[in-house]
This record gives C-alpha cells, structure tokens and sequence, in this order.
C-alpha cells in the first residue's frame, strides 16, 4: 500500500467522526504563523492551536520570502492581524548553501537552477532577517506586529528573538 493510499484510509476513518465543517475560514485567533516544513514539527500542537485557530505557513526554513503570498492573502482577505516566525534548531537549511545545491542539481538534473534556495548559516540571524523582510514588505500592513521564535528541537522550548 502506497503512502497515499493510507491518506486516504485515514482520511476515510477521520470524516467518519468530522464534526468541524463549519469552522470560518478566518483563523479565530487572527494570527499567521511561518516556520519550517520540517516533519519533526507540530506546530499545533506546541502553540497550543486547535483547528480554526491559526494560518499556520510552512515551507523549507520557514522562510519569509516564500510565505509573503501567503501572508497577503491572510491579511487582506482573512483578517489575521498578527505574525509570528519560527525556525528551529538542527534546521535542515543550516547544512547546506544555494550554491551547493545548485550544482548538485546541475550535475544530477543537468538544468540551471537559478532560484535562491534561502539556505541559511547563522539561525538567529535568518530569524531576524525573516521578521525585517516581513515588517518591510510593502505588501503588508505595517502596523501588524511581527515577532520572531526559535524552537529548540531538543527540550521542545521556544525562546523570543530580539
């Protein structure tokens, strides 16, 4: 049985019990959260967010330059009045640079690769340099407040950039 294929089973099992369909599709709690894909997160479940809650944004690093279509939408048409960015330790993006995956990716697909992968050195500062480029996107509201998390993989705690 393929992965998909247990989705579906579990999907199947989940709607038999679904008793949600009529949440809003604005979070109820007017937050969007941006942090990492990384499978060892549950971001619901260490922000204490039930289902309706949140927008919760997720794409490798947590990075803020891919969620701003996200953010835009979540503001304009959702509501959400506030931004909270996490990126965590052990963070696969610290492990590699844009240029190493480039030429791996020339050498193994055999194409130009020239997009920034946002790999990262220095993970504090990636947290700072995420919250800056959201508070001066032009595309958002400058008056929503913007903080900046760090989640430590290994005692579960957050802790608050500055």
């Amino acid at each position: 049985m393929s992965v998909a294929d247990e989705f579906l089973d579990a999907a199947a099992r989940y709607a038999a019990t679904f008793t949600k369909g009529d949440l809003p599709a604005p979070p109820a709690r007017k937050v969007a959260v941006v942090t990492c894909m990384d499978a060892r997160l549950d971001p619901a479940k260490f922000l204490g967010l039930a289902e309706g809650d949140a927008h919760v944004i997720r794409n490798a690093g947590g990075r803020a330059a891919d969620a701003i279509r996200s953010l835009v939408i979540s503001q304009q048409l959702l509501g959400t009045r506030e931004i909270v960015v996490i990126h965590h330790t052990d963070c696969g993006m610290l492990t590699f640079t844009d240029a190493q995956l480039q030429r791996k990716l020339r050498d193994e697909l055999h194409i130009d690769a020239a997009i920034p992968f946002l790999a990262f050195a220095d993970l504090e500062q990636s947290v700072r340099d995420d919250v800056a480029a959201i508070r001066e996107s032009p595309l958002l509201l400058p008056e929503v407040p913007v903080r900046g998390l760090i989640y430590d993989m290994h005692d579960g705690r957050l802790r608050e950039m500055t």
